[in-house]
Parts: structure tokens; C-alpha cells; sequence
């Protein structure tokens, strides 16, 4: 399987954290110095404005200010995946366009929702990511995401994928995502163009045996992930289970223990940026969680903690 910048995006695409000053401003400085990171770590693609890159505490104006940043700074280097959700389908559809119109190669969507009830049915669902697909000539990443607490059936997705002219990525990171990833390549045919693992690559084995062709991770180990995704997509399956096993520990201690905040703490710990802080009502780490994530890390020697030293 050739890794390449071109469609079909395949490889190790990570989300990339919105870096705050100590005050909790945007440190666009040092959002440039963690893309520098994440590309010479091996990123073959990155993803920014997701729920790791804490979307949900930016208002608009930020949340244009960091795209335009990004696709700036990063002016073609790599593609760029740029997350567009919103509940209104015209908001979400003007998102995507100005995120296309900036340089951005693909959009990642999450199904409409709001809070612990507001939720729409499958033919809402299809008529949203229709809406968006007919404003746009890039392709859709549609995440299907716990945090949605939105069921995306495997006959829905394939039916979009089949009907729908740019929705050809698909993010699973559902509970048993490896059985709905072989249920949506069975459906979907080459209508599938990126069946893609997620949730910190924590099942990303089976994953890749099911068929997937691509990993959004967290961006703190970039080069880790891609110990595991390289021989596997060379054919050499036992070089990655025994990547897998040595990586699996700090992959499962970022899932389990830091969640989002665990990229930050490695870059800040490697000099690639000043601030590791979270915007309120996040807190930090705990001392001894953050403690535990370095100490495992360093068995590790990812290129993050020593990029900026």
C-alpha cells in the first residue's frame, strides 16, 4: 500500500492541539512550532479543530484564526483536515467552503447533535451531510464518534457513501469499530475511499486487520504510530503487533488517564511549546497523571521529547 499526499489519503493523519499562552490566549508561535513537531515526527497528514484540539472552547473568530494559521504555515507541506461540525447544516456547509476555499484537503463532520437529547433521525442525517456535500468539492470525513451519542448504522453510511458525491472518509471509533469497519467495506465497496481508525489508534491492531487505511491519533507520537502503520501496510503484519505491544502502553495511558491533554504535556515536556494549559473549566493533569505519562513516554524516546531540546 503506497502512503501518499494524493487521493486516497492514507497513513498516520494525528489531530493537532490549539496552543494557549499561560493566560489562555491563542499562541499562534507556538501552534506553528507543534505543526513543525507533528510533520517532522511523520505525520502523512494532520487535523485540526477536532475535539482534541478542544473546538468546543474557541469561539468562531478563533476557530478561523487557527485554520488560517495552520493552512498557512503549513502552505501544502501536507494535507490538512480541517473539522467543520456544527448542528445547522448551513453553518456546517459554510464551514466546509471557507475551510476548501483556505486549502484544506478534506473535512471531518460529526452527525448533528446537542447536548444529552438533541438528536436527529437517519433521514435528517442523510439530508444534513447532503446539504454539506453539494457545497463543497473536497471529500467528507464523517466521524462516527461516541461523543455524538448518534447511531450511524453501517447501511446508512454505505448508502451515503454510495449516494452522496464527497462523503467517501469515515472515522470509526465506536465500541468494536474493527466489526464495523469490515461491515462498511463489505457494504460500501470502492465507494469507501478512507476507512479510518481512531480514539488514539487504543484498537488500532484490529483495526488495521479489518481493513483500515488510515489512523487519527493524538499528536504527541506521530512517529510512534507510524512504527506500527508502516510495516504493517509493507506486509510485515508481525513487525506491527510487536510495535503495537511496545506503543500500546502510552497509547492506552493517553486514551484512559490524560485524554486530550496528554499531546500537550509531551510537547510542552520536549520544548516544542511554552504552555501545555487548557482553557476553563478543563483542568490540568493531575501531578502524578502527568508524571506517569513522561515516565512512560521516555521509555518510548518519541521524537517529542527531544524535537524542541
Amino acid at each position: 500500500m503506497t502512503i501518499s499526499a494524493q487521493r486516497p489519503y492514507r497513513g498516520v493523519f494525528p489531530v493537532a492541539p490549539t496552543i494557549f499562552d499561560a493566560s489562555g490566549n491563542l499562541d499562534l508561535d507556538g501552534q506553528r512550532r507543534c505543526i513543525d513537531f507533528m510533520i517532522d515526527a511523520g505525520s502523512h497528514g494532520i487535523c485540526i479543530l477536532a475535539n482534541f484540539s478542544e473546538q468546543f472552547v474557541l469561539t468562531d473568530a478563533e476557530r478561523e484564526t487557527v485554520m488560517h494559521a495552520v493552512l498557512e504555515h503549513v502552505a501544502g507541506r501536507i494535507p490538512v483536515i480541517v473539522t467543520t461540525t456544527h448542528f445547522s447544516s448551513a453553518v456546517c456547509a459554510a464551514r466546509s467552503r471557507e475551510a476548501e476555499a483556505a486549502g484544506a484537503a478534506m473535512v471531518m463532520i460529526m452527525p448533528p447533535y446537542h447536548g444529552a437529547t438533541f438528536r436527529v433521525g437517519e433521514p435528517a442525517i442523510y439530508e444534513f451531510y447532503r446539504v454539506v456535500s453539494d457545497a463543497i468539492g473536497i471529500p467528507i470525513m464523517i466521524q462516527d464518534a461516541p461523543v455524538a451519542g448518534t447511531p450511524l448504522s453501517v447501511d446508512l453510511l454505505a448508502r451515503m457513501a454510495k449516494e452522496l458525491g464527497n462523503v467517501r472518509y469515515f472515522k470509526i471509533e465506536v465500541p468494536m469499530a474493527a466489526n464495523k469497519l469490515r461491515g462498511l467495506i463489505e457494504k460500501g465497496g470502492s465507494a469507501i475511499e478512507g476507512p479510518w481508525d481512531g480514539e488514539e489508534a487504543i484498537t488500532l491492531m484490529a483495526d488495521l486487520d479489518a481493513g483500515a487505511t488510515g489512523a487519527m491519533t493524538g499528536g504527541g507520537y506521530p512517529d510512534g504510530i507510524r512504527q506500527i502503520i508502516d510495516p504493517f501496510f509493507a506486509g510485515r503484519r508481525d513487525e506491527a503487533v510487536q510495535a503495537y505491544a511496545r506503543w500500546l502502553p502510552l497509547i492506552n495511558y493517553e486514551n484512559r488517564q490524560c485524554g486530550l491533554q496528554a499531546c500537550k504535556v509531551l510537547m510542552r515536556e520536549g520544548g516544542v511549546i511554552k504552555s501545555d494549559g487548557v482553557r476553563h473549566p478543563l483542568q490540568p493533569l493531575h501531578p502524578a497523571t502527568r508524571a506517569g505519562l513522561i515516565e512512560i513516554a521516555r521509555t518510548l524516546d518519541p521524537v517529542v521529547l527531544r524535537w524542541g531540546r
